[in-house]
């Protein structure tokens, strides 16, 4: 990948030498009386920085404490406070790690404790231990704003058909809960009220089996469950159960080529919104003229083949960043493919974020569409090169999987 050359991440310790060191080769350029006014102004400023920071920690926590006593109204408005948090938090700043942990972190919160009332809500305690595990962004750590539910339920076997009968209202009863909490209902089904995502162990392994030799009519449905299942991540429940469905998940797409074969097809195939002379390409006409979908063109293509080689080395980790590390430990990246990557990643993650932003404060109505051109020119070429980074690793995959 030869376009831009990012330099090796710095530690901490490295971080504050550096910028101490452009602080002291600044300091005798000024008069005497200046030196010392300098220094006060960036004490003064860092100081702000820090308790801003601290002010946004602590609220968060006051409301997280708060979870585990709450009932379904104040989840609901617990998640909108927490949202409301982050969101400031963003925009101060501009954090795209910062916010996904701290979104996966209270989600999860919320989740888990939407799980118990409903627990509460059944005729009898669960007749075997059971896990809710969650897909998507959210299995792959990496919420932001904006959320939908993506998950599926997994129980312990021998329970036969009353244990069905019981986990299927236990997950209908659950994903009302969770739109009640704020937690929107998958345009896709992709929710354990749906029985394709909930079932006993051996169940799930049947389905998986299925799914992974291609038995589904449907090819593109089948595809896109096992891009879905790929980023698994225990939320509640029985974490050992949990672990032994995500690992066999994890096996199961490594020991069928085929299966991972038709995941790299589809992202090497996946369009980017790079048009002619490698500029971007935007909408020429409707509603989004002069703009293109950002995850759809960008973020998602990237998204995608980085999963790719993850699950194509045995790589456990879900989030991209984590899974572009370790393809450089595994070295099937450079240092500098990985560095670029990961900037690509936040680049587009933090654009998608403003995006949504701008929904949430009712600027506009589409989270997707963004005209490059209303970017900073530096912003915007950054945004181009991130394009040319995944369409350089759309050709690593697509010629070390042999697809013609």
């Amino acid at each position: 990948m030869p376009h831009q050359i990012y330099p090796a991440e710095m530690t901490d310790e490295e971080l504050l030498k550096e910028l101490m060191g452009r602080v002291q080769s600044f300091l005798p350029l000024l008069e005497g009386d200046e030196i010392p006014a300098m220094l006060r102004g960036l004490k003064l400023s860092a100081q702000e920085e820090l308790d801003e920071l601290t002010r946004f920690t602590r609220r968060q926590k006051e409301l997280l404490d708060s979870i585990p006593a709450a009932g379904y109204q104040e989840l609901h408005r617990l998640h909108q406070l927490l949202n409301q948090v982050e969101m400031e938090r963003f925009l101060k700043f501009y954090s795209v790690p910062a916010l996904h942990e701290n979104c996966t972190d209270y989600r999860d919160a919320l989740a888990r404790r939407a799980l118990e009332l409903v627990e509460t809500e059944m005729p009898a305690p669960p007749p075997l231990p059971f896990a809710l595990i969650s897909m998507g962004s959210d299995g792959r750590e990496e919420q932001t704003l904006i959320t939908d539910q993506d998950y599926l339920i997994v129980y312990a076997d021998g329970g036969g058909e009353e244990a069905d009968r019981y986990f299927r209202e236990l997950s209908l009863i659950l994903v009302e809960r969770l739109a009640e909490a704020g937690f929107k209902k998958c345009t896709g089904d992709i929710m354990p009220s749906n029985e394709k995502w909930r079932g006993s162990l051996s169940q799930w392994m049947r389905r998986l089996l299925s799914i992974a030799r291609y038995e589904c009519e449907d090819y593109g449905t089948n595809l896109m469950d096992l891009i879905v299942i790929s980023d698994a991540r225990y939320v509640a429940g029985d974490r050992e159960l949990a672990g032994e469905l995500v690992t066999r998940i994890r096996a199961l797409e490594q020991d069928y080529f085929q299966a991972l074969w038709g995941m790299a097809k589809a992202a090497t195939e996946m369009k980017l919104a790079l048009g002619f002379l490698k500029r971007f390409w935007t909408e020429g006409s409707g509603e989004h003229k002069g703009e293109f979908n950002l995850k759809l063109l960008a973020w998602a293509p990237l998204v995608m083949n980085v999963r790719i080689l993850a699950i194509n080395q045995g790589i456990p980790a879900t989030s991209t960043v984590r899974r572009i590390e370790f393809l450089e430990k595994e070295r099937s990246f450079s240092a500098n493919t990985a560095r670029g990557l990961i900037e690509a990643y936040r680049i587009l993650t933090k654009h998608r974020i403003l995006l949504q932003v701008k929904v949430i404060k009712g600027i506009q109505s589409d989270a997707y569409h963004l005209n490059p051109y209303s970017l900073a020119s530096d912003e915007r070429e950054q945004m181009r090169h991130a394009l040319l980074l995944i369409e350089d690793l759309q050709k690593i995959i697509h010629t070390n999987f042999a697809i013609m």
